[in-house]
């Protein structure tokens, strides 16, 4: 397909500004965040004197060390289990002759359909009658039970693509379920468990509203449930806001660039045949 050089120009023209106008807020938060404490600054602009010492004070205040290991904490329990379960689940729905297959993963489905606030009390009455309220228990089991739809759904459009003839020589060289699974699946599913494990890492990393129901101490909160109370405790102070929020970002963003290039592959996947 040929595109002519209008089209060429017209089609960078337009990405260049969804890119600014995706940027302009990580921008603007910056350029508050770089100026003078208990200040209400009016604008972007980097040509005064820049504040960096604001992180660190920052850092400081919302105690971040402490919240940062909570918050990786809950991702080393979640992030895993959701992965793995999902993956298990997704193969064997897609593949494997489950009884009911159908109606199992349309009940997945409809786990996509329930909003987070309407389970917060059930989930807390569920969870002081276990004895796990103040615990990351509280907060990581509800997590990964909320995340595992998506995630049986992703990983089930991804073994849906795979052709058949791959399971059929799996079995014919004597593979057992296990094996086709962990051998010849899984190595081709890096791409969509990725992107999912991204998905999930965010989605764990920036949750905040369970932290706040499930834990009262908020120096054991995650950086997510953290801010909150950040943004409470310094309201005022919009410079200390903008550099917390900012703080919190890198994790996130630094996964993002690591995963790029397999979390590009999976959302391209099956889009160009060769």
């Amino acid at each position: 397909m040929r595109v002519s050089l209008p089209e060429k120009i017209s089609s960078r023209v337009v990405l260049v500004l969804l890119v600014l106008f995706t940027l302009l807020p990580f921008v603007a938060l910056l350029s508050v965040a770089l100026s003078p404490a208990n200040t209400l600054p009016s604008g972007i602009s980097f040509f005064r004197e820049l504040h960096w010492e604001n992180f660190v004070t920052a850092f400081q205040l919302a105690n971040f060390p402490t919240l940062m290991l909570s918050s990786a904490t809950l991702v080393i329990i979640v992030v895993p289990v959701v992965v793995l379960t999902a993956t298990m689940a997704a193969y064997g729905l897609t593949w494997l002759r489950v009884p009911l297959a159908g109606p199992i993963f349309l009940l997945f489905l409809l786990g996509l359909t329930i909003p987070t606030e309407s389970l917060i009390t059930p989930l807390y009455l569920t969870m002081h009658n276990l004895g796990l309220v103040n615990t990351v228990w509280s907060v990581a089991l509800p997590l990964a039970a909320l995340q595992i739809p998506f995630g049986v759904f992703w990983m089930r459009s991804h073994f849906l693509g795979m052709p058949g003839e791959l399971e059929e020589a799996a079995q014919l060289d004597g593979s057992g379920p296990f094996r086709t699974f962990w051998q010849v699946q899984l190595p081709l599913a890096r791409p969509a468990i990725s992107t999912m494990l991204i998905l999930s890492f965010l989605w764990t990393w920036n949750h905040f509203i369970l932290t706040l129901v499930m834990i009262d101490d908020p120096s054991h909160r995650t950086v997510g449930g953290a801010l909150a109370g950040f943004q409470g405790a310094h309201a005022t102070d919009v410079v200390m806001l903008c550099a917390a929020a900012l703080l919190m970002m890198v994790p996130t963003l630094l996964v993002f660039l690591i995963f790029q290039r397999q979390f590009s592959a999976a959302l391209l996947q099956g889009s160009v045949k060769e």
